[in-house]
């Protein structure tokens, strides 16, 4: 098979491209952990060839120990950005294999644990890729929190609690602690649920916050 140039202009079909979700995979227990799938996953670690598109910017990125946060992590360090990287303490080992991949693309990676859900995280995150970096250019907000039941009765009020401190006082937290650090040109970037409802399982508690998720941004006072 010939090897498809970056960036090819020919159209594709994306339906038949990449790898499926495994179905025969067990429900992992929270926070997760990479070496709980069954089938490995592709972060872009050898994949992905960067273009140099964001040389020398500084990005931070929440949940970047797995999953999508991994991805773009590795992704951004590949197109010539540093990054911090904002994980729950549990999650050390995936962390540290990100922050592998991002020195092997000849980046710098800082880590830094913590809990969304802790107010004074955010100041924290800021002032470490102020100190270590001088500046902050990319906020990338991925981290997030969610669980399915079958039925309402199952969810619990500390569940519940946490869907709205992770996914949306923790955006709200991030964000004021970090505009006032970036320069015209630097982005605020949101990942959101496509399906806040799970077929046949019951995760209402997402609709709210994908709401607040939606519109937040958009009314951020600007600075001049």
């Amino acid at each position: 098979m010939a090897k498809i140039p970056i960036q090819d202009p020919r159209p594709r079909d994306p339906r038949g491209q990449g790898p499926k979700p495994d179905s025969e995979q067990t429900k992992i227990t929270y926070p997760g952990f990479t070496a709980d799938l069954r089938r490995k996953p592709d972060h872009g670690e050898e994949s992905y060839q960067g273009l140099g598109r964001l040389r020398d910017r500084v990005a931070l990125i929440t949940g970047a120990d797995s999953g999508i946060g991994k991805a773009v992590a590795i992704a951004f360090a590949g197109e010539g950005a540093d990054v911090l990287l904002s994980y729950l303490p549990a999650e050390e080992d995936d962390a540290t294999d990100t922050a592998q991949w991002i020195e092997k693309a000849g980046r710098k990676a800082i880590k830094v644990s913590g809990d969304l859900q802790e107010e004074s995280h955010y100041e924290t995150l800021v002032k470490r890729a102020l100190t270590d970096f001088g500046k902050l250019d990319l906020l990338i907000n991925v981290a997030a929190f969610q669980m399915t039941h079958d039925k309402i009765d199952e969810f619990t009020t500390e569940e519940f609690d946490r869907t709205f401190k992770t996914n949306v006082y923790a955006l709200f937290w991030l964000s004021r602690a970090a505009l006032p650090q970036m320069k015209p040109g630097s982005a605020i970037v949101n990942t959101l649920p496509s399906k806040p409802t799970i077929r046949r399982q019951i995760s209402f508690h997402m609709r709210q916050p994908k709401r607040q998720l939606l519109a937040l941004p958009k009314r951020f006072p600007r600075s001049e």
